[in-house]
């Protein structure tokens, strides 16, 4: 994908959290590996109303290398995720519910066996303001080696994609998508009663059956 492709990509991106009502006024960001470098929203932008004159691009360093905005104040974030993981594709949002559960707790438990989208109970990230490099550590230590989604402590939620560069960013959003309605089902449930945890052994169990099938696909195709 070349740096024209990935400015369409992220303009599409912000479009779609926006149509998924995950986007709140200025709030957010995204950001994709361009080769050796990474395309990152500008500071200040709106997600649901991106132009290409919006996107920068920056090196390792967080230093511009094509465009004119001001990069995302959370670029230490984005650059810390992608250095500490095998991230392709980063998505931001404050969206309601995942930013109220980041004010309440500190993990969001297995409601649902969803949560294996992301690798499993969410994570919550200890507070620290945005832009700093205590917030950068904290979320990679709440991602950790075998998260791709996490939770922000009293701001909001963090998610990243793998792979090929659109598959990635597509991934990042539908990861941040699946966490927010995590959130929401946890808000839900506790209005009624007192949810039911699902345990660990029943997470593999869901694995194991998720990997015999995917297995049984491929056997087929």
């Amino acid at each position: 994908m070349d740096l024209e492709q990935a400015r369409a990509a992220l303009i599409d991106a912000g479009r779609q959290l926006s149509d998924w009502e995950l986007v709140i006024a200025s709030s957010g960001n995204l950001s994709m590996k361009v080769g050796d470098h990474v395309l990152v929203s500008g500071s200040g932008t709106h997600l649901d109303r991106l132009e290409p004159g919006d996107l920068v691009l920056i090196d390792v360093d967080g230093r511009t290398v094509d465009g004119t905005a001001q990069p995302t104040s959370e670029t230490p974030l984005h650059l810390a995720v992608y250095a500490a993981t095998d991230a392709e594709a980063i998505a931001h949002t404050h969206a309601t519910a995942s930013a109220a559960i980041s004010c309440v707790d500190t993990e969001l438990p297995a409601l649902h066996y969803m949560c294996l989208q992301l690798g499993g109970p969410v994570r919550v990230a200890p507070y620290a303001t945005y832009g700093t490099p205590e917030l950068a550590n904290s979320v990679v230590a709440a991602l950790g080696a075998d998260r791709s989604g996490a939770l922000m402590a009293n701001h909001g939620s963090i998610a990243y994609g793998t792979g090929q560069p659109q598959a990635a960013l597509d991934q990042a959003c539908e990861r941040l998508r699946i966490l927010e309605w995590l959130c929401e089902l946890h808000i839900q449930a506790h209005l009624i009663g007192t949810p039911q945890v699902l345990s660990t052994d029943q997470l593999d169990e869901v694995s194991r059956t998720t990997a015999r099938m995917r297995a049984e696909r491929q056997q087929m195709s």
